[in-house]
C-alpha cells in the first residue's frame, strides 16, 4: 500500500521591487551612481563650455571629446583585469575621488585664472583614464550586491537612476551656469564627494582573487571568453552593429535646422526624446521584468529600433520624429538591460571586471564609431538616405542574428535552471 502522496516544495515567489529596495549595499550604490553620474554629466557640460568659451574652436570642442575617448580606449583590457584582482567598491570610490579632484583643480583654474587650453585637454585626458576603470568596475559590482534571481530588476532600476541623472544632470549644470562656472565646478566636487562617500562605505561579500601574474593571456581573457560563449558574443555584438549603424546622434542638428526647420530649441528636445523613452521604460521593467522569451526580445526590439530610425529618417513632422526617437530610446533600454544583465549572469565572478571592459570597449567604439559613420554616409547619401540606410541595416543585424546566433535567440529565461541530476 502506497503512502501519502509527498506534499510538493512550496515555490518561492519572484522578488518584487520592494525585495529590491531592501537589499541596502545596493541602493547605497545606487544613490552613489545617481551622484556621480550628474556630478559627470555636468563636468562635461562645464568643461565643453568652458573650451568654446576659451578657443571659440569647433575642433577643439571635438578634442575634448577625443582627448576622452582614447585612453578609455587603450587602458580598457589593463582595467578589466585589475578590477578582476582588487576590491571593486574601492576602485570605484576611486574613479569618483579623481573625477572630484578634476573638477576641483578646474574650479580653482577658473578663479585664479590659469585655465588654458592646455590645461582642458590634459583633464580630458586623466577623465578617459578614470573612466576605463570606472565602467568595468560598476559594472561587475552590481552581482555582487543583489540575489541573481534579482539582478534584471536591479539592472533595469539602476538604469533608470543613470537616464535621470542623464537627463537632469545637464539641466542642472544649465541652471547652475546663470552663478558662474566655478559654481558648476563646485557643484560637481560636492556631488562627487558624496558619491565616494557612500561607496567607501559599501559592505558586500569580497572574495581576494588569486594573485595570478599580468600576462597577454590573462589581459586578453575577457576577449576569449567572450568569444567561446555565443550567447554573450552575440548579445554584444549586436549591441555594437546596432548602434554603428542606427545611431543619428551626429545628424540631429541638420535635421533640426534643414529638415525639421525648428532650430536650437528642437534640436534640444530631439536630442533629449531617447532618453526620455529609456527612463520609462527603465521604469516599467523594473516593475515587471522580462522573465520569458528573453532572446527573441532582445533581438525584436534591436529590430524595432531600427524601424524607429528608417521612420525617423523619413518624417517630416517634427511630433512624429519627436515619438520615433522616444520609442527608440525604450527599444534600446530593453536592448542594455537584457545585454547586460545576460552577459553578467553568464560571467563568472572572477571574469566579470575583464568581460564588463571588454563589453565597455563595444560600447565606447559603437559610439565613436556611429556617429563617424553617420557623417561618412551622409556626406555620400545626404542626411535622410545616412539615416535610413542605417536603420534598414539595423533591422537586417537583428533579423541575421537569429540565424548566426540561434543559442541567443533561442535563450528563453536569463537565469538558466540547474539540471535536476546536478542538484545535490
Amino acid at each position: 500500500m502506497s503512502g501519502p502522496a509527498p506534499v510538493p516544495a512550496p515555490v518561492s515567489p519572484p522578488p518584487s521591487f520592494s525585495d529590491l529596495t531592501r537589499e541596502r549595499p545596493f541602493m547605497r550604490m545606487w544613490v552613489a551612481r545617481l551622484f556621480g553620474t550628474a556630478a559627470s554629466q555636468m563636468l562635461l557640460v562645464a568643461i565643453g563650455w568652458h573650451m568654446y568659451e576659451l578657443t571659440s574652436s569647433a575642433w577643439d570642442l571635438g578634442l575634448v571629446g577625443l582627448y576622452q575617448f582614447v585612453p578609455a580606449l587603450l587602458l580598457a583590457l589593463l582595467a578589466g583585469h585589475v578590477v578582476d584582482r582588487h576590491h571593486r567598491g574601492r576602485i570605484v570610490a576611486a574613479c569618483f575621488a579623481v573625477q572630484g579632484l578634476v573638477a576641483l583643480v578646474l574650479l580653482f583654474a577658473v578663479v585664479q585664472r590659469f585655465d588654458t587650453r592646455a590645461l582642458l585637454l590634459g583633464l580630458s585626458l586623466v577623465l578617459g583614464a578614470v573612466r576605463a576603470f570606472q565602467m568595468p568596475a560598476q559594472q561587475a559590482l552590481t552581482p555582487l550586491l543583489v540575489p541573481p534571481t534579482m539582478l534584471p530588476r536591479a539592472m533595469a532600476f539602476s538604469s533608470a537612476g543613470m537616464q535621470g541623472a542623464i537627463i537632469g544632470g545637464p539641466a542642472l549644470g544649465g541652471l547652475l551656469f546663470v552663478a558662474g562656472m566655478q559654481v558648476v565646478y563646485g557643484a560637481s566636487v560636492l556631488c562627487f564627494g558624496v558619491a565616494c562617500a557612500l561607496v567607501l562605505r559599501l559592505r558586500y561579500a569580497h572574495a581576494p582573487a588569486a594573485r595570478e601574474p599580468v600576462t597577454l593571456a590573462t589581459v586578453f581573457a575577457g576577449v576569449d571568453f567572450i568569444w567561446k560563449r555565443k550567447p554573450v558574443l552575440g548579445a554584444v555584438s549586436l549591441d555594437l552593429f546596432a548602434v554603428l549603424l542606427g545611431g543619428a546622434v551626429a545628424l540631429l542638428p541638420i535635421y533640426a535646422k534643414d529638415i525639421l526647420h525648428t532650430g536650437p530649441w528642437g534640436l534640444g528636445l530631439l536630442r533629449g526624446a531617447p532618453a526620455v523613452g529609456a527612463l520609462v521604460m527603465s521604469i516599467a521593467l523594473t516593475r515587471r521584468p522580462i522573465e520569458r522569451n528573453i532572446g527573441r526580445t532582445l533581438l525584436l526590439a534591436v529590430g524595432l529600433f531600427g524601424l524607429c530610425m528608417v521612420v525617423f529618417g523619413i518624417s517630416r513632422s517634427f511630433i512624429v520624429s519627436l515619438i520615433a526617437l522616444v520609442v527608440s530610446g525604450g527599444a534600446d533600454m530593453v536592448n542594455v538591460v537584457i545585454r547586460q544583465t545576460l552577459v553578467q549572469l553568464e560571467t563568472p565572478d572572477a571574469m566579470r571586471g575583464r568581460v564588463s571592459a571588454v563589453n565597455s570597449i563595444f560600447i565606447g567604439a559603437s559610439n565613436q564609431l556611429g556617429e563617424f559613420e553617420s557623417g561618412a554616409t551622409a556626406a555620400l547619401l545626404g542626411p535622410v538616405g545616412s539615416v535610413v540606410v542605417g536603420g534598414v541595416g539595423t533591422m537586417m543585424v537583428a533579423l541575421g542574428w537569429f540565424k548566426l546566433f540561434p543559442s541567443l535567440a533561442q535563450r528563453d529565461r536569463l537565469v538558466v535552471a540547474m539540471p535536476a541530476a546536478a542538484i545535490k
